[in-house]
């Protein structure tokens, strides 16, 4: 992984000599093993890359809907960045404290056991990534589409056609090369920052020319309806939607160069520039929007550059569309890397613990991602599945950090190289307690769907990973599946350096007198 969300590669594999045309040996590859790769640089632009995608393109449009008006919706916004930054201060702690790669389905497993690791697991492979997928390439196919239909809304079936090929393309390109997945995320980068750059400039220029009047307080703060609590809550998911993405860099923690110091750093660059770039896109939009023309358009940032870039417009659904394309890219190597990780510990078929014999690629991992997100494809429009994922994306963030108050309870004396104020965890869990309990009462069908389906793990964990005594029929067909899968994609299992990470629970008390194990001994 490099360029936008790192240098850090699946694998490297030292060793090993082979003569060329020149009987000149080169060095190949027999070993499999994850490197240090990530530094500071690195680490900030995974935060800031896996952050700023779809979301500011399309939620603009639900966080104004359900909000009433401008100022308002502006507040929910700067909010969410602060809401944003309050969890990734308590995950900065838990990254340091527990040195593992997963993420919150590290941290949820160490601290609560297996049962709650899983469910988290579960949920984020069969909802989270998948859906949060399809509403990427989603918007890539509306912004594609939109300046072919200019005045209606493209047609459904070309809309899932076209979400559904750039996802298998990107999906062939990072089972066939990490680099080749790397370097294209380099390259449409450079879109979503063009894209973003040129709305937050020419957003500027109209404010400096006068043109601020749907800015002006009188109007910003009229209510044509008072919306509820309910509403603003629903407000508040929809912007979460956008801040998407703070807490990846702890999913590759074991990958950070010295992660005590570079991931508490990476988290307070990246969470209050992504702030302050989408309170000043909002702006930019208002500056020559009204909110009726938002609230009507099928694809914001297009209708914005049809006002004000005349023949010069299309650079905007382009440049969209190359940071929405980018944004799959980086979705479909995280979540492949969660399976990878969730395999690895005995909670998913050990098929998706395999990588490519030769380009070091989790295909397994790869393919189901891609058939999960086509199933959501299939099945839900974009807002309702934003509201979706940003109920389960809260609900997992909110058991994360109440473990982190937990395990401070559990073992208090434990060494913590970080330990934030604990207001801060208290003040998260109150505003998460608020939201989901009036997203829950203003959409009890799309928040209680995400329940039930997240539930529908306890028994798959109990049958699949806690019971050991299974018939013999079963080993023989997983062995069976396992070994046709390998065939068929050419996997293996990786071989790793033997490395140990330290759990919290090997780590010394700062009250004992012994010596402690590093993270990496």
């Amino acid at each position: 992984m490099d360029g936008q969300n790192g240098s850090s590669s699946i694998c490297s594999r030292p060793h090993g000599t082979v003569a060329d045309g020149k009987k000149k040996k080169k060095k190949i590859p027999d070993r499999v093993t994850l490197k240090k790769e990530i530094g500071l640089l690195s680490a900030c632009t995974i935060i800031i890359g896996n952050i700023i995608g779809s979301g500011i393109f399309i939620s603009p449009k639900g966080v104004l809907e359900h909000s009433g008006s401008v100022g308002l919706a502006l507040v929910v916004w700067l909010l969410g960045g602060c809401i944003a930054a309050l969890g990734s201060l308590c995950y900065a702690e838990l990254g340091v404290t527990i040195p593992k790669s997963g993420g919150d389905y590290s941290y949820v497993t160490e601290i609560f056991g297996g049962l709650m690791g899983f469910l988290l697991l579960w949920s984020a492979v069969l909802i989270m990534y998948p859906t949060t997928l399809a509403v990427i390439a989603l918007t890539f196919s509306s912004y594609v589409l939109q300046p072919v239909f200019p005045n209606c809304v493209p047609p459904y079936m070309a809309t899932r056609m076209l979400s559904a090929t750039c996802l298998l393309l990107l999906t062939w390109v990072n089972c066939s090369s990490v680099r080749m997945a790397t370097r294209i995320q380099d390259v449409f980068t450079v879109g979503k920052l063009m894209a973003l750059g040129l709305i937050i400039v020419v957003g500027l220029v109209q404010i400096c020319n006068g043109n601020y009047e749907a800015l002006t307080p009188q109007v910003t703060f009229s209510l044509e309806r008072t919306p509820s609590v309910g509403q603003i809550a629903l407000a508040f998911l929809q912007a979460s939607f956008a801040f998407s993405g703070w807490n990846f860099l702890n999913y590759v923690t074991e990958e950070v160069v010295e992660p005590r110091r570079n991931l508490p750093r990476a988290i307070y660059i990246s969470i209050p520039l992504v702030t302050f770039v989408y309170t000043l896109t909002n702006i930019a939009y208002f500056s020559s929007m009204s909110p009726e023309e938002l609230l009507s358009s099928n694809a914001v940032a297009v209708t914005f550059g049809e006002k004000l870039l005349g023949m010069f417009s299309v650079i905007m659904p382009i440049s969209v569309a190359l940071s929405t394309f980018g944004g799959i890219n980086g979705y479909l190597f995280t979540s492949s890397r969660l399976c990878f990780s969730g395999a690895r510990e005995g909670h998913l078929p050990s098929l998706l613990a395999m990588i490519h014999y030769k380009n070091c690629t989790p295909i397994p991992a790869l393919l189901v991602c891609c058939a999960a997100t086509i199933v959501i494809l299939c099945i839900g429009e974009t807002y309702n599945l934003i509201n979706y994922v940003s109920f389960i994306n809260y609900l997992s963030y909110g058991v994360t950090i109440a473990g982190l108050l937990y395990y401070r309870w559990k073992k208090p004396n434990l060494y913590r190289p970080i330990k934030v104020n604990l207001l801060v965890p208290v003040c998260y869990l109150m505003f998460w307690a608020l939201l989901l309990g009036f997203s829950l009462y203003s959409e009890p069908v799309v928040c209680g769907v995400g329940l039930v389906i997240m539930l529908t793990g306890v028994p798959v964990y109990f049958l699949g990973v806690h019971w050991k005594e299974k018939p013999k029929c079963v080993y023989n067909f997983i062995e069976r599946a396992t070994y046709v899968g390998q065939r068929l994609c050419f996997v293996v299992f990786p071989q790793f350096d033997p490395i140990k990470i330290a759990t919290p629970s090997e780590w010394t008390d700062r009250s004992s007198g012994r010596s402690s194990l590093s993270a990496n001994s």
